[in-house]
């Protein structure tokens, strides 16, 4: 294998990306190709961008955080892609690039004139990524969907919330980075696939149809009890299991919580757990017997669990359990995870270096490969690459950029 540094290259080096991409759906999926090696150049628009750079920003004129977390590890060009200079230059990309993503409001792409069909004119081999809300033939297929969107039209939230309550949005964005992911899973693929076959090919992920895959668990409920599942706050959407809930424990903050669950697969867990607790007394407890006798007595399992949680503290609590062979998970804010000295050492958080923001810590690429090793660096800045990128694959040279640049093309 081809060394760089000493190290072996990146899983997707030589790959390169035209990222039209904007907000979460679409960066997450090209910023997951960068942090496999990949060369993302993302094209924006000349004067503000990804919309995402000034979404949620605290400073007028400054990248959002948002914007930073979503497009770590890429370069960033510049075109008017209404200016017939900007579309042949994005022409010229296209031909050079090996994937394309986009996820603009529907039929945007056409409108522009970098429709699929026009796309693989250009390049036979590229690989054409669209996100969108929903199917194109469906019904719903020109409204626009954002995160929470997808997570209520994908039935996520009809299973989120406390049972006769309204329903919740998850707090992670599984309608926006989860669609991400399937989408990147889908281009690695036809990458392979270009291999025997020398042909790209189209890829289309639909967020509602992502967020139905998520949740595929509550069909299962569908099928055990023929009936749409009630939302059963922290149990199981299955609705079999007890104990599956959060504890409070000792501190009464906001997060100071633990999770703890009892297979319904047999009653190895709760022995175990009254064990760890010293509650050897209900071992033969006919309430508590089987896991049906426990979801039936549901109120009384938790009871006996919180009255021991609320003097120990959740880490105590996850610990303890831990090591008696219970599962038990403690509610870590975000702020705990960022600050773990375990999860930094890992990578699982990176401190980057903003040129404008300064340093800034985030969460990095999960997925650990022992031949494929990427740093992760700081979002750019609008068109902080065009004289790099255009010089690189087209061959302009710094004048034609400056020229470019005066004339509002890039």
């Amino acid at each position: 294998m081809e060394r760089a540094n000493g190290r072996a290259k990146p899983a997707l080096a030589g790959v390169k990306v035209i990222d039209l991409t904007q907000f979460e759906a679409g960066t997450s999926c090209t910023e997951t190709l960068a942090w496999l090696g990949a060369d993302v150049i993302k094209v924006e628009e000349p004067t503000q961008g990804d919309q995402g750079r000034r979404a949620s920003t605290d400073k007028p004129g400054v990248d959002s955080y948002y914007f930073m977390l979503l497009n770590a590890s890429k370069r960033s060009v510049t075109l008017n892609l209404k200016d017939e200079r900007g579309k042949e230059l994005m022409r010229k990309l296209i031909a050079e690039g090996d994937v394309m993503v986009e996820n603009f409001a529907p039929g945007v792409i056409e409108r522009l004139g970098f429709g699929y069909e026009e796309a693989r004119k250009i390049n036979p081999r590229i690989i054409y990524a669209q996100v969108k809300g929903f199917a194109p033939e469906s019904p719903y297929g020109k409204f626009l969907s954002f995160d929470m969107i997808a997570q209520s039209v994908g039935g996520s939230l009809s299973t989120t919330g406390e049972k006769g309550g309204r329903p919740l949005k998850p707090g992670p964005t599984i309608g926006d980075t989860g669609t991400g992911l399937h989408t990147a899973i889908g281009i690695l693929a036809a990458l392979y696939q270009r291999q025997f076959t020398g042909k790209g090919q189209r890829i289309e992920v639909a967020m509602q149809e992502a967020v139905i895959n998520f949740g595929r668990i509550a069909y299962g409920a569908l099928g055990l009890w023929n009936r749409v599942p009630d939302r059963n706050g922290n149990q199981s959407v299955l609705g079999t299991s007890a104990p599956s809930e959060v504890f409070p424990c000792k501190g009464g903050g906001p997060n100071e919580y633990c999770y703890i669950y009892c297979t319904r697969a047999g009653s190895h867990h709760w022995e175990r757990l009254l064990n760890a607790i010293g509650r050897e007394d209900l071992l033969d407890d006919p309430r508590f017997r089987t896991p049906r006798d426990r979801w039936e007595h549901r109120d009384e399992v938790d009871a006996v669990i919180s009255e021991w949680t609320r003097t120990r503290d959740k880490r105590e609590v996850m610990e303890t359990l831990g090591h008696a062979g219970v599962p038990a998970g403690a509610v870590f804010d975000i702020m705990e995870l960022r600050d773990d000295p375990f999860l930094r050492q890992r990578g699982m958080f990176v401190t980057v270096d903003h040129p404008v923001r300064g340093e800034f810590t985030m969460p990095g690429w999960p997925v650990k490969m022992s031949d494929s090793h990427v740093p992760v660096v700081t979002s750019p800045l609008l068109g902080q690459h065009n004289e790099a990128v255009f010089g690189e694959l087209l061959g302009l040279v710094p004048d034609q950029v400056a020229e470019l640049r005066e004339e509002n093309v890039i």
